[in-house]
């Protein structure tokens, strides 16, 4: 090539990226200075981060859990750019939409992560739920975004969390576009994985620049992504389906569901649209518009998972070890029930023969939740877990547990002869039973309805 050739080609590329730079008008604010930690605080563990060079250093240390430098500010829907270098044998991630708050797991950090994983399983940009659900989008199914990660280079991240959307790339590769709604807002964090005792990992680092930020208009500058996404609401996620859990509402049909009182599923007072199951609002009376729904499949040990909205003054249950041979007559099948309740405005609420024991999250008319439990607002989800596992059985919501007991243990059998059960024998003690969801006349939305039966060692 000759001189005059190789300064046109030079002058084309210098040109090139001139107009890549004018063309970018997007509005970035730095949120790290180059200089100091300002705006940053650690959390979570005892790892160390120093400012060098233009960068923040993080240096994982020996016995001490993950550890996060998070942003004071809270972010809702952003973009956010930056780059990265990550020692081969430390994993890494930056949180998004995160949070810690004392009265779960202790101020454990959880969150949206979008991980950093430079191990052969190559999942980089991939997001992971921190202190919760685990994996949610992983890259197996995207080996150009696997092949895409630089070992010991610098890798560039675009990540754009707008609405329920968290849409995300590596080195301008797409990677992940994951579609959920569980967490609106947060910080942002950059972690430093634990590596518990291992000597050979002790002083391993990552390290973070050019890290920038848009909050104004962010759907104006958001990119399209090729990638179909993957929605959480009613799907199984990669975690769940290792571990075994089974949907038991697929978010479309009736399909595994039945009146509790009739063979086949109400043909009014419950409506499915848009991935919700929802029971109408029919003057807040039991059982007396569609009825209660219930499972075909019956259930002895097991876990279960339910989102759940409410309406104000709604009433509703989650009811389990349920026999629908029982009570054919007024009223709901009979069963434990995890109450779904607007403590504020619904009188139940401060009824039944134990005090609280018709609160939100209870055993209805047994066992009141605990008073410290987290209730999302009227109009947001919240998510039932209850597990039963050789008659230990526990309620938790929004991932607190709020309350635990022995089903046949001779304090459960006293509890159910001063309530208004009293009147069923050996109440809530079948070996195995129906889910059920409640028809109380009002309006309440369900989602996420999923299982996992459980093996215990007396039925191996």
């Amino acid at each position: 090539m000759s001189r005059g050739v190789l300064s046109s080609a030079l002058s084309l590329i210098l040109l090139s990226n001139c107009a890549e730079v004018k063309n970018d008008d997007t509005p970035w604010v730095n949120i790290f200075d180059g200089k100091t930690l300002k705006g940053w605080t650690k959390i979570g563990g005892n790892a160390d981060y120093e400012v060098k060079e233009g960068t923040i250093v993080g240096t994982s240390k020996i016995d001490t859990p993950n550890t996060f430098l998070r942003t004071d500010e809270l972010y809702g829907d952003f973009i956010l750019e930056l780059d990265y270098k990550v020692d081969p044998k430390l994993n890494s991630g930056i949180q998004i939409r995160s949070n810690s708050f004392p009265d779960y797991k202790n101020g454990r950090v959880h969150g949206y992560q979008i991980e950093i994983d430079p191990s052969e399983r190559a999942w980089s940009a991939g997001v992971y739920d921190e202190g919760s659900r685990g994996w949610l989008y992983t890259l197996d199914n995207n080996p150009e975004a696997q092949k895409a990660f630089n070992q010991n280079q610098w890798n560039h991240y675009r990540i754009e969390a707008i609405g329920d959307s968290i849409k995300t790339w590596i080195n301008r590769v797409p990677a992940a576009f994951l579609v959920d709604d569980m967490t609106a807002r947060g910080f942002i964090g950059l972690q430093v994985h634990s590596i518990g005792d291992n000597k050979d990992k002790e002083g391993t680092q990552v390290a973070w620049k050019n890290i920038k930020i848009v909050t104004n208009n962010v759907s104006k500058y958001a990119q399209k992504s090729p990638l179909d996404p993957f929605v959480v609401a009613n799907n199984l996620t990669f975690e769940e389906k290792k571990n075994g859990w089974k949907i038991l509402w697929d978010g479309k049909t009736t399909k595994g569901w039945r009146g509790a009182k009739i063979a086949d599923f109400p043909k009014g007072g419950w409506e499915i649209k848009d991935g919700v199951l929802s029971v109408l609002a029919s003057g807040g009376h039991e059982s007396e518009n569609g009825g209660d729904i219930v499972t075909k499949e019956k259930f002895s040990n097991f876990e279960l998972k339910v989102d759940f909205k409410i309406t104000e003054g709604a009433n509703s249950g989650i009811k389990y070890y349920v026999d629908t041979e029982l009570n054919k007559g007024k009223g709901s099948s009979i069963g434990l029930e995890f109450q779904i309740l607007d403590d504020e405005r619904h009188p139940d609420a401060k009824l039944g023969n134990h005090e609280g024991s018709r609160t939100v999250a209870s055993l209805y008319d047994l066992i009141q939740a605990d008073t410290t439990k987290v209730v999302k607002p009227i109009g947001d989800w919240n998510q039932a877990y209850i597990v039963s596992k050789d008659n230990h059985v526990e309620h938790w919501l929004n991932g607190k547990k709020v309350l635990e007991y022995e089903r046949k243990s001779p304090e459960y059998r006293k509890l159910v002869a001063e309530s208004k059960y009293k009147v069923w024998p050996n109440f809530g003690e079948g070996d195995q039973g129906r889910i059920l969801l409640q028809d109380h006349g009002d309006h309440v939305s369900f989602r996420n309805v999923k299982i996992r039966p459980l093996n215990t060692n007396k039925n191996q």
